[in-house]
């Protein structure tokens, strides 16, 4: 009998799991996940599941009885000490598990404030089903919110907050809110769009550290100003948990390297999710993403490979953010556009923002525009009309059609 681990217990791993049953894999599975729940989904901590409008079964990727009917091992609450690339084996607490093929789908962490009063109750991180059950608690008796980071965690958490009757405040050292991730137009509505819901937003606002009273905190300092704050919430960004690997001697270079099979320096191992650096042949580079699509598609390639497939990882990426009734949609870097084009109004509410390069379609920010994300990820790369995609009254599928 052959036995395939997984390290990891979030979404890349769980679909792991799925795919390789699904690929006719009847050996041994072992997913070690070092969280106290199966697999669940990411992205409604911070929207549905903060706000308690999804429940913890809705948030799961699978039930635990699909693990139990597919005799998938899971060994939660569970840390991998070590990876013996030499002996084929992970180190777990006083066992040691051998495999035949591993994948590492360890994902990543909040990039943690070291600063005076860092340590006061009170402040909080968004990345697990318990931070967020943490936050949930503390939410009921706060009046007042400070969100340090402008990226789309904190707003979406602000929108939560906001929607919840809190007093928000959002503070973004750059210039701008959701600087290093889309364009001025798209931070300039999305800075409206929090404002008129009463949010407070300070940009050029750098935290210098935090004050408290009897361990707990009371406001966040910033420079001479201190906001004052029942709580806290910290979101400046994610780090890529590569400590493993690097100890097993893979090689990294901001995240695991894998090559587009999912294959990592090692021939029997492999990577998948926000903690691998890939090529991405569609964009003609390597990246990093922090993206459920790129999880679970790495997943399923990595899967097959692992069963001695010949999969390729070649998408173009996407992601969402949900903030109040806003539904934003994006595909592709708006980075890598040369020019925009704006379709529909953003004073509606509802718009999509298109970035061409040489005249091809190379990303769209779509609020509440579903058709255009649709058709935005089947016009990546070709090139269209401007005015054409300007008017909101010419038929998308008409563009679709005469696009070169």
């Amino acid at each position: 009998m052959t036995t395939i681990v997984i390290v990891g217990g979030g979404q890349a791993a769980g679909q792991a799991a799925a795919s390789l049953r699904q690929e006719g894999y009847e050996d041994r599975i072992v997913l070690i996940g070092d969280e106290a729940v199966p697999p669940y989904q990411r992205p409604p901590l911070s929207k549905q599941y903060l706000s308690g409008e999804h429940d913890v079964d809705k948030i799961m990727l699978r039930p635990e009885k699909f693990y139990l009917d597919r005799e998938i091992e899971l060994r939660l609450n569970t840390t991998v000490a070590s990876i013996n690339p030499q002996g084929k084996s992970v180190q777990i607490e006083e066992e040691s598990i051998s495999y035949d093929k591993l994948l590492i789908a360890t994902g990543s962490r909040p990039r943690k404030l070291s600063l005076p009063g860092s340590d006061l109750q009170g402040i909080y991180y968004l990345r697990t089903k318990s931070d967020v059950d943490d936050i949930r608690s503390a939410m009921g008796d706060a009046r007042s919110l400070c969100i340090v980071g402008g990226g789309y965690i904190g707003l979406e958490v602000a929108a939560v907050a906001k929607s919840a009757g809190l007093e928000v405040h959002v503070l973004e050292m750059e210039s701008r809110i959701l600087q290093r991730v889309t364009t001025e137009a798209m931070s300039t509505f999305y800075h409206q769009l929090h404002t008129d819901r009463g949010v407070h937003i300070h940009t050029n606002t750098a935290c210098s550290g935090f004050v408290g009273e009897a361990g707990r905190v009371t406001g966040v300092q910033c420079q001479a100003e201190v906001i004052n704050a029942d709580m806290v919430i910290v979101g400046i960004g994610i780090i890529p948990n590569t400590e493993l690997a690097e100890a097993a001697g893979l090689k990294t270079d901001n995240g695991i390297v894998v090559d587009d099979h999912c294959q990592t320096s090692d021939p029997d191992i492999y990577a998948a999710g926000d903690c691998t650096n890939h090529p991405n042949p569609i964009l003609g580079r390597r990246l990093r993403l922090e993206s459920v699509p790129n999880a679970m598609d790495q997943a399923r390639t990595a899967a097959s490979n692992m069963l001695g497939g010949n999969k390729t990882y070649a998408a173009v990426p996407w992601f969402w953010s949900d903030q109040y009734e806003l539904k934003l949609q994006m595909v592709g870097f708006s980075s890598d556009g040369s020019e925009a084009v704006c379709r529909g109004e953003p004073a509606s509410l509802q718009f999509a923002q298109f970035y061409l390069h040489d005249g091809a379609v190379v990303a769209v920010d779509a609020v509440n525009s579903p058709k255009e994300f649709m058709v935005a990820k089947q016009l990546y790369g070709k090139k269209v009309n401007p005015s054409e995609l300007a008017d909101p009254t010419t038929d998308l599928k008409a563009i679709l059609a005469s696009a070169g």
